[in-house]
């Protein structure tokens, strides 16, 4: 309504120019010009507005993740709010996926990687990123609903894990440890610095048990990802995780605030904030050096 009072308004003044400089047709084109800027400033916010999704759709959107232990899933959440980054990142750490821990790190600074730490932080996790890159389309609305809808993808993730316990398919074992904490799950490796990401399948796990289902044995693990000091600066220095009764994301345990509306500007506190290279990416690394 602001809009077209603010044209009606201009349109007044386009009359009166146009009465002194040419008439009705120039009034007519300028009318029209008009009209497509308020429409085109209409359209744009549409776009800069994602749709809401429905905790049923948040519920299908968080499934293949939410009995991720909670560091990685707290890494994933942010990672996915830089979606355009993530297939880059992926072909980088297949391409590297033979260099682990302290070397991995190095190569990650040699090779002046631009991306943001939340998605340096994942390097470490080639099958992770690959499942991102493989379907950006989720990655997209994930990131999304991160962004806009940060406490319902938490609700939706303790949702998840509740389904899933209660059919006895997620329980703690020699991976990680199941604790309810004040009526919310928590998902916590055994040992802090070393990570297994979990595969199930979520027609599986989110579904009561078939007539002889061992529901043990519906969740594998990959191999040991061991997470030293030397990955402290992409978020992993002090620990990352959640406080979910307050919905709040913890990465380098610090809270993660970067929102819709500050997206473009906002730098988290790292306490060892990791400094972008001014100089360009270059390719430094190579399997057998």
């Amino acid at each position: 309504m602001l809009c077209l009072h603010r044209l009606s308004t201009q349109s007044s003044r386009w009359r009166h120019l146009a009465d002194r400089h040419g008439g009705q047709s120039l009034f007519t084109r300028l009318l029209a010009l008009g009209l497509a800027a308020v429409l085109f400033a209409q359209t744009a916010n549409l776009v800069a507005q994602p749709v809401l999704l429905t905790p049923p759709q948040l519920d299908q959107l968080v499934q293949r993740i939410a009995l991720y232990p909670d560091p990685l899933l707290a890494q994933i959440l942010t990672a996915s709010t830089y979606w355009d980054q993530i297939p880059d990142a992926a072909s980088w750490a297949d391409q590297h996926s033979y260099l682990k821990g302290d070397a991995l790190a190095s190569a990650i600074q040699a090779d002046h990687l631009q991306w943001d730490p939340s998605v340096l932080g994942l390097l470490p996790f080639p099958s992770v990123l690959d499942m991102m890159a493989q379907d950006q389309a989720w990655t997209e609305q994930l990131g999304n609903a991160v962004l806009n809808q940060r406490p319902e993808v938490m609700d939706a993730v303790q949702r998840m894990r509740r389904v899933a316990r209660g059919y006895g398919y997620l329980a703690p074992n020699e991976y990680v440890n199941v604790v309810d904490s004040g009526g919310y799950i928590e998902v916590l490796p055994l040992n802090p610095a070393v990570i297994y990401v979990p595969w199930y399948d979520p027609y599986v796990v989110f579904a009561p048990p078939r007539p002889g289902v061992v529901v043990t044995t519906a969740i594998h693990f990959g191999p040991a990802i061991t997470i030293g000091a030397t990955f402290g600066t992409w978020g992993w220095w002090i620990g990352s995780g959640f406080v979910w009764p307050t919905h709040t994301i913890l990465i380098d345990h610090r809270p993660w605030v970067r929102v819709l509306g500050n997206r473009f500007g906002h730098v988290h506190p790292y306490a060892h904030p990791w400094v972008r290279p001014v100089r360009p990416r270059v390719e430094v690394h190579h399997r057998g050096r």
